[in-house]
C-alpha cells in the first residue's frame, strides 16, 4: 500500500484510458487524496482489501475521465433533460434495494444498472441493453465475498439496478468507501466539509450520459447517501419525486452494522463489530436528522415526497408500488404491472437466504439508539420491531 498514492491513481487511470487526463469541472483530487491517505494510514487492509481498494480508486478515476471525454465526443449527452426523476431515500436496510429493483422492472423506467455504472463508456444504447459485452465483463468482476451470506443482505448482479452511492465515487465523495473500508478520517470529511453540491453537478452529467441513447419515461434512483446532500439533490432536480423509507432505527442500525462487518472482514484486519456500530450509529443519526430537516423546509415547492413504512412495504410490496405511482402521477401499463408482479413473486423474502443478527452482537443498546433517534421516531410514529 506504500505505492498507493493519488499520483499513482491518476497516472494509472490515464494509462488505462490511453492518455486521458481531463477530470472536468468541479473538485475531485481533494477527495481522492483524502481517501487514499485514509486507506494507507487507517484501514489495516488485507491483501484482498489492498487489491479492491486500489481498483476502486483507479476505477472511479477511469470512469470520471471517460465521462468527461465522452461528453466532448457525443453532443447528444449535453442536450439531455432529466425530468421528474424518482429518488428512493432512507436509512440503510429499510427496503430501498428491493423496492428499487421492483420499480426497475417496468420497461418505462430507466434505472442505472450495475454494468452501466462499472463501465459507462461509451454511453449505453437501447438496442444493445441486454447484449452489450460489458454485461458479461461486469459479471465476471463482481467479487466473491461470502457470496451466499452477502446475497441474503444485498443481492448483486450485473443487470440489477445500482445505487447512486456507487456513482458518487466519480465525485470522490461517497459514504460507500467507509462501508467497504475503515476510512474514518475520510468519512469525517464526507460528513462535514465535503462539497456535496459537486456530487450532484456530476450526477446530473452521469444521468445525461446514460440517457443519451437509452431514454425512457422516467428515472428511478436510490441510495440512503442522498440524506447527506438532500438540499443539493433538490437544487439540482427541483421537480424530484422522493420516496422516503422508514423503519425502527434499532433494526436499521443493527442490520447495517452486520453488513459493514461482513464486508470489512474481507477487506480489513481486526474488524470489531462493536466498534463498527459505535462508529456508524451517530453518523447515520446525523444524516437522517439532516435529511428530515431539509425536507421540512418550504424551499422545494415542485418536489413531491411520499413516506413508506418498511412494515407496510413488506406486508404488500405491490400495494406500495401502486401508492408510489398514484402519488407521483405515473402511468402503470399492464406490461409494467405484470413484470413488477413477476419480479416480486420470484424474489420473496428469504429467497437468497436469511440475514440473522441481534443488537447484542454489535454492542447495540436499543434504548440508547431509540433515544438518539427520538425526534425521528416521533415524527414518523415508528414502533419497535
Amino acid at each position: 500500500m506504500t505505492a498507493l498514492t493519488s499520483e499513482y491513481v491518476l497516472a494509472e487511470a490515464t494509462r488505462r484510458t490511453n492518455g486521458l487526463d481531463d477530470l472536468g469541472d468541479g473538485p475531485f483530487t481533494d477527495g481522492l487524496e483524502r481517501f487514499v491517505h485514509s486507506l494507507v494510514t487507517e484501514s489495516r487492509l488485507t491483501p484482498l482489501g489492498e487489491m479492491v481498494a486500489s481498483e476502486r480508486a483507479v476505477g472511479h478515476t477511469v470512469n470520471r475521465l471517460q465521462y468527461v471525454d465522452d461528453r466532448t465526443r457525443y453532443p447528444e449527452i449535453a442536450r439531455q433533460v432529466i425530468e421528474r426523476p424518482v429518488f428512493i431515500i432512507g436509512m440503510p436496510r429499510t427496503g430501498t434495494t428491493i423496492l428499487h429493483d421492483i420499480l426497475a422492472r417496468d420497461p418505462d423506467t430507466r434505472a442505472p444498472l450495475t454494468w452501466e455504472t462499472m463501465f459507462p463508456s461509451p454511453p449505453p444504447r437501447a438496442e444493445t441493453s441486454t447484449t452489450d459485452p460489458r454485461i458479461a465483463r461486469c459479471a465476471s468482476l463482481i467479487p466473491p465475498i461470502d457470496e451466499q451470506e452477502l446475497k441474503a443482505i444485498h443481492p448483486m448482479g450485473a443487470e440489477l439496478s445500482q445505487e447512486c452511492v456507487t456513482m458518487m465515487g466519480e465525485a470522490m465523495i461517497t459514504p460507500l468507501f467507509h462501508n467497504q473500508f475503515f476510512v474514518p478520517s475520510y468519512q469525517d470529511w464526507v460528513d462535514d466539509g465535503a462539497p456535496w453540491a459537486s456530487v450532484y453537478e456530476f450526477h446530473l452529467r452521469q444521468l445525461q450520459h446514460l440517457q443519451a441513447f437509452d431514454r425512457r419515461d422516467r428515472w428511478v434512483l436510490k441510495t440512503g447517501a442522498h440524506l447527506w446532500g438532500l438540499e443539493h439533490l433538490l437544487a439540482t432536480y427541483p421537480d424530484a419525486r422522493i420516496v422516503f423509507t422508514h423503519r425502527d432505527p434499532v433494526k436499521s442500525m443493527t442490520s447495517y452494522a452486520s453488513l459493514t462487518t461482513i464486508v470489512r472482514n474481507k477487506t480489513c484486519e481486526g474488524v470489531d463489530p462493536h466498534a463498527v456500530a459505535a462508529d456508524w450509529i451517530p453518523r447515520l443519526a446525523r444524516a437522517i436528522h439532516h435529511g428530515v430537516e431539509v425536507r421540512s423546509t418550504t424551499d422545494w415547492p415542485d418536489a413531491v415526497f411520499l413516506d413508506v413504512m418498511f412494515s407496510d412495504f413488506i406486508t404488500d410490496q405491490f400495494a406500495t408500488v401502486e401508492r408510489i405511482y398514484d402519488a407521483f402521477g405515473l402511468t402503470m401499463t399492464d406490461g409494467g404491472a405484470t413484470r413488477m408482479k413477476a419480479f416480486i413473486a420470484a424474489n420473496p423474502p428469504g429467497v437468497h437466504g436469511t440475514h440473522d443478527y441481534t443488537p447484542e452482537q454489535y454492542g447495540i443498546d436499543p434504548t440508547a439508539v431509540r433515544a438518539e433517534f427520538a425526534d425521528y421516531i416521533e415524527r414518523f410514529a415508528l414502533p419497535p420491531e
